[in-house]
């Protein structure tokens, strides 16, 4: 019999979530950045090992703060929590476990899940085993720990065997060829807010949102038209740049991630429109496809 589930992949802002998904997977869908509070919405993967399908769920990171779009993205955290067959909780090596117990708080149903120390890279080996040791004591929560280092794969294999493990006997639930079940939009609207982390600084990017308007599919390129949504007329200037330089590199580093993705070559149009207190806006937020703000 063959074995499928849900696996949402649960943690602090910044813990590695999307990059660990996107590494998994072998296919970057979902976006990445250094800063926290990235990721706005619940994303998927789906990978296949032997005669299981792993859909992996990428969330928003647990965190509390004021804008209505904030306590969205909560919202979408908490969901996933409470839908899925497999929780992975991602506890960065360099942290203590009190994250962790704020988790083990919130899983109010109990899903079973797994630890993965991440960023095991960024430490000695004297404070991973301190850190692994610390989270020993709540071994009665948890079915395994796993470090684990994206950047050189280490610890994959056996995070999947131990998921493998822990999912129930199912039909596979999409396409085995399926890498993703998102719209294209989604993933093309993710990769210009990524570009936007990477080239402007402050708070910009977090009050920046994209819609993909239109996305005309040609032979030899797709012609992409996309809408940036920043919350203040001084952000425009931050985001087009003196002579349209900054839009330039958004621009160019957006469509290289699209092509990579897609293989064949993209022309992107990014205009630029002002929409004041949109992050705290719920009919602007729900018309934008944050279906549950309130």
């Amino acid at each position: 019999m063959s074995k499928a589930g849900f696996v949402s992949l649960i943690g602090r802002p910044n813990a590695g979530k999307s990059t660990l998904m996107n590494s998994l997977l072998g296919e970057k869908i979902a976006m990445v950045s250094q800063k926290a509070n990235a990721t706005r919405r619940r994303s998927n993967a789906i990978v296949m090992l032997d005669d299981t399908q792993i859909i992996f769920v990428d969330t928003p990171g647990l965190h509390e703060r004021e804008k209505v779009l904030n306590q969205f993205m909560l919202d979408e955290a908490l969901k996933a929590m409470g839908d899925c067959d497999l929780i992975v909780y991602l506890a960065p090596a360099t942290d203590s476990v009190e994250h962790y117990e704020k988790f083990l708080k919130l899983n109010k149903k109990k899903i079973k899940h797994i630890i993965v120390i991440s960023k095991i890279d960024q430490v000695k080996q004297e404070k991973l085993f301190k850190t692994i040791a610390s989270y020993n004591k709540f071994s009665d929560h948890f079915e395994a720990l796993i470090p684990v280092s994206i950047s050189k794969r280490v610890g994959h294999e056996d995070l999947l065997k131990v998921i493998a493990q822990n999912l129930p006997e199912s039909p596979f639930l999409f396409d085995p060829e399926d890498l993703t079940s998102e719209l294209v939009r989604d993933i093309y609207a993710g990769f210009i807010r990524e570009a936007i982390f990477e080239n402007v600084s402050d708070e910009v990017p977090y009050e920046s949102d994209v819609i993909i308007e239109s996305i005309e599919e040609e032979n030899h390129v797709d012609v992409i038209n996309a809408l940036i949504i920043i919350e203040k007329e001084s952000q425009k200037g931050i985001i087009i740049g003196k002579g349209g330089e900054s839009i330039k590199r958004i621009g160019k580093s957006a469509r290289e991630k699209i092509e990579r993705l897609s293989t064949k070559k993209a022309y992107l149009n990014l205009q630029v429109v002002v929409k004041k207190g949109w992050t705290k806006d719920v009919n602007f937020l729900k018309e934008i496809g944050y279906d549950s703000a309130k």
